[in-house]
């Protein structure tokens, strides 16, 4: 068997991407004949075919199904390698992919003091809930609300999330009484959509059946959201009671915007991790952000 051409490899890693030859031809710039010659080169050089042809489509054989997964990733490596050197010649920068409703409550008032240990760096968050890829796509940390098993990843555990009722002080001072769980029955219980078992987030009615009341109705008229942030912010001016997240809502219990009226805290089946791949873990901008990460969630925990 010949080695394979770079060329040949990268003609089949579009193709196999696109299951079509003349997409993956504009994608590489080149015209669809040419693509599949390289492709033919590369199957003879390999003494198999690697694509089974039809009329108006392709797909991949099995020889192809089972190069496939290598292939894209060693292009992935090779482009990302390609970005970091380029990445040298200009200011140093660090790409950190989180939540959105992470990124506003808790990374983003924090940050200001990782940009003063680390002036030198163009710091950039991406707040989506998207889940990135860390082989594919241009971001070095992730912070994830998840389980810790990221394969091939360095995964550094932050710290664990709690859920409890939260409300405006005001409306313990001026609203109905809130000294038992029963007493929730005179308010509006505020929910939000991202109470997903698949998240492992708690709802209104295991919190009351952890507490063992049975009069309050969960499913009773209240607010619904489908964004966590939102619906603490609606606790803070006096709505209703929240089910809120304890890291979520750190800076407005610290700030006296929320309160928390009863001690039973329910822990949620997922924590927040720092992921970053294994192979990255000592470059100096990662090892440098982690370390003030964890750091920042010591003192929370302290």
């Amino acid at each position: 068997m010949r080695t394979p051409s770079l060329t040949g490899s990268r003609a089949f890693n579009a193709a196999a991407e696109h299951l079509s030859f003349k997409r993956a031809a504009e994608q590489l710039s080149v015209s669809p004949a040419a693509l599949s010659f390289q492709i033919r080169q590369l199957e003879q050089s390999l003494d198999c075919e690697l694509f089974v042809r039809k009329s108006r489509q392709v797909q991949l054989s099995a020889e192809g199904a089972l190069i496939q997964t290598d292939i894209r990733a060693g292009f992935d490596h090779f482009e990302r390698a390609l970005r970091r050197l380029q990445q040298r010649e200009l200011r140093p920068c660090l790409n950190i992919a989180c939540g959105p409703t992470f990124s506003a409550n808790w990374l983003s008032p924090r940050l200001h003091s990782f940009l003063l240990l680390q002036p030198q760096l163009d710091t950039r968050i991406s707040a989506s809930l998207t889940l990135v890829d860390l082989h594919r796509d241009d971001v070095d940390v992730a912070l994830r609300f998840s389980s810790d098993n990221q394969p091939d990843c360095r995964v550094i555990k932050l710290v664990d999330e709690y859920m409890t009722p939260m409300c405006s002080p005001s409306l313990l001072q001026d609203g109905a009484p809130l000294k038992e769980p029963s007493d929730l029955s005179f308010h509006t219980l505020i929910h939000s959509s991202s109470c997903d078992k698949a998240l492992g987030i708690r709802s209104w009615s295991q919190w009351l059946e952890r507490a063992g009341e049975t009069g309050v109705n969960p499913d009773k008229s209240g607010l619904h959201f489908d964004v966590p942030d939102h619906a603490l912010n609606s606790a803070v001016a006096g709505a209703g009671v929240v089910l809120g997240r304890e890291v979520l809502a750190q800076r407005d219990l610290e700030a006296g915007r929320l309160c928390k009226p009863f001690e039973l805290r329910m822990k949620t089946q997922f924590s927040f991790y720092a992921v970053v791949l294994e192979e990255r873990v000592d470059e100096p901008a990662i090892a440098a952000f982690l370390t003030w990460i964890k750091q920042q969630t010591q003192v929370k925990s302290q």
